[in-house]
């Protein structure tokens, strides 16, 4: 299961250990029971959402691969109870990198100091605005190339290289650190960029274990746009 997100990412679900009826079982072994039917199981899940008890959801684990741009990345790595394993620039060289670019120019907005908006332009600055840093990637890649070319160690000339170019990693995580994953990155303030791959992953979230879906969102409310 893989879902493109901007212009050249993807997140893709690699493996799944679990689903809802792991949370079951692991809710019941405390006397000696596991699946009750659908009915009482998925009443079960609701009751351990609406009163936070979570740690059964920690025996369904997710492993998905992502390709985003690094300041998208860096901000995915702040959510620490999960494992990461990111390519690394020491060992592989970006001669041919890929790089986000916006189509859209934004612009802070005036409540929310935090967030941005599409600004209110003619479409001409929004094709200069991309022009501007396709031209500025350009130059780091051949800036870069020329330092790798001159002997420079990949380490060390992967330095100049921007935070729109992409990257990839592994993300292992149980559903209940992934449910806090979209409670927050799925909400209207976040970063728009870092949003839709929290909703492509909030997709793939709700068909592989569509009962604690459902639970999640009738109990952890974030706003949408």
């Amino acid at each position: 299961m893989k879902h493109d997100v901007l212009d050249s990412g993807f997140v893709a679900l690699l493996d799944l250990m679990g689903d809802d009826l792991a949370v079951v079982r692991s809710a019941r072994v405390s006397f000696g029971g596991g699946s009750k039917g659908e009915e009482k199981d998925r009443k079960l899940i609701r009751y351990l959402m609406k009163h936070g008890h979570e740690t059964p959801f920690e025996h369904a684990v997710f492993q998905l691969h992502v390709k985003c741009p690094i300041f998208v990345a860096r901000q995915w790595f702040r959510h620490r109870w999960s494992s990461f394993n990111e390519i690394s620039g020491r060992y592989t060289s970006f001669d041919e990198g890929e790089f986000y670019v916006p189509d859209k120019k934004r612009v802070r907005e005036k409540v929310n100091k935090q967030g941005s908006m599409v600004a209110d332009i003619p479409s001409e600055e929004h094709v200069e605005f991309a022009e501007i840093i396709r031209a500025e990637c350009r130059r780091s890649v051949d800036a870069y190339n020329r330092l790798l070319e001159q002997g420079t160690a990949k380490e060390l000339a992967r330095i100049i290289l921007p935070q729109n170019m992409y990257t990839q990693f592994y993300w292992t995580v149980n559903a209940r650190s992934l449910m806090n994953f979209l409670k927050l990155r799925c909400d209207i303030h976040a970063q728009y960029e870092i949003r839709l791959y929290a909703l492509a992953i909030r997709s793939m979230f709700r068909e592989r274990m569509p009962w604690t879906s459902d639970a999640f969102e009738e109990f952890y409310t974030y706003e949408e746009a």
